[in-house]
C-alpha cells in the first residue's frame, strides 16, 4: 500500500510535469494572443472542465461538517485565493513578455525559499533537513536558469511579484484544503480568475477570435491540463503535504519546463542547466529520506 504522503508526493510531482510543460503553452500561446485574453481564456477552460465533477458531488458537504461555523472565513478564504491566482498569473504572464524565459524560470522558482520563511509567521515547524533541500533546491534553479550576468529586465520585478503572490496561494491551499472539498476549491478560484482577466482582456487588449482559434492547441493544453487537472491535483495533494515539502516539489516545474523547451521548442539544455536539474531533484529526494 501506498503511504497517503508519498501518494501526495507522486500528485505534486505530476503538477511540475504538468505546469512545467505549461511555460512551452504560455510561450507559444503569446504568440497569437495578448496575455490578459489567454489566462482568461485558459481558466475558463478549466473551469469547465471541472464544472460537471462539482455538480455531480452536489449532494456533498462542500465545506467540511466540522467546520460549519468557519464558513463565511472559508468563502472568503477561497474567493481571495481567487484574487491571488489572478494576481500571480498575471504577473507572470506579462513579465515574460519582458524577460526570458531563464531568469522568469528562476525568479518565479524562488517561492521554494518564501514558503518555508512565510510559514514561520504562520506557525508551520520546519525541520533543518527542510531548509537543507530548500537550499539545493535555490542552488539548482540559479544553475538550471541564469546563464549570464544576473541583470533586472523590465518583467523580472513582475515576475518576483508573481513568486511572492505563488507563496501566498501555497499556504492559502495549505490552510483551506483540509475543509473543503476539493473541486470546489478550485472551480471557484478558477472562475474568479477567469472573469478578471477577461475584463481586462475586453479593457485593454484588441480580442481577434481568429487568434485565440490559432491559439487553441496551446490554451486547451494550459486549460484542460495545467489549470483543470494540475491545480486541482494541488488542492488533493496539499491535504496531507507539508508547504515546504509540497513547495520543493512543485519547484521542480522549472526543470520540466527547460525539457518541454529542449524537446518542444529546440531549446539547448546545457550542462550548466542539467546540474541544475540535478540539484534540484537531489534538493526533492533529501527531503524525503527523512521521512
Amino acid at each position: 500500500m501506498i503511504s497517503s504522503k508519498l501518494k501526495s508526493d507522486l500528485i505534486l510531482l505530476l503538477t511540475a510535469v504538468i505546469w512545467g510543460f505549461a511555460f512551452v503553452a504560455q510561450r507559444v500561446g503569446m504568440d497569437f494572443v495578448g496575455p490578459f485574453t489567454f489566462t482568461g481564456v485558459r481558466f475558463a477552460i478549466g473551469t469547465l472542465v471541472l464544472l460537471p465533477f462539482l455538480i455531480a458531488r452536489r449532494k456533498r458537504q462542500l465545506i467540511h461538517p466540522d467546520e460549519k461555523n468557519s464558513r463565511k472565513k472559508l468563502i472568503i478564504g477561497t474567493i481571495i485565493t481567487g484574487l491571488i491566482i489572478s494576481l500571480g498569473i498575471s504577473f507572470q504572464q506579462i513579465g515574460l513578455q519582458t524577460t526570458t524565459a531563464g531568469k522568469a524560470g528562476f525568479i518565479t522558482g524562488l517561492y521554494v525559499i518564501f514558503v518555508p520563511i512565510a510559514g514561520i509567521f504562520f506557525g508551520h515547524k520546519t525541520r533543518i533537513i527542510v531548509w537543507i533541500g530548500v537550499l539545493l533546491s535555490a542552488i539548482g534553479l540559479y544553475f538550471l536558469s541564469i546563464t549570464d550576468l544576473f541583470r533586472m529586465a523590465p518583467g523580472d520585478f513582475l515576475i518576483l511579484l508573481c513568486a511572492i503572490t505563488f507563496t501566498s496561494h501555497v499556504l492559502m491551499i495549505a490552510w483551506l484544503s483540509p475543509k473543503m472539498d476539493s473541486f470546489y476549491l478550485a472551480i471557484v478560484p478558477f472562475a474568479i480568475c477567469s472573469m478578471i482577466n477577461l475584463v481586462l482582456a475586453f479593457s485593454l487588449e484588441t480580442i481577434v477570435w481568429k487568434k485565440i482559434l490559432e491559439a487553441s492547441v496551446p490554451l486547451l493544453y494550459g486549460g484542460v491540463f495545467s489549470v483543470g487537472l494540475a491545480y486541482t491535483l494541488q488542492v488533493v495533494a496539499q491535504k496531507s503535504a507539508h508547504p515546504a515539502y509540497a513547495s520543493i516539489i512543485l519547484s521542480l516545474e522549472s526543470v520540466f519546463a527547460a525539457i518541454g523547451g529542449w524537446l518542444l521548442l529546440n531549446e539547448h539544455l546545457s550542462l550548466r542547466s542539467l546540474l541544475g536539474c540535478s540539484l534540484m531533484l537531489g534538493g526533492m529526494i533529501f527531503v524525503q529520506l527523512k521521512r
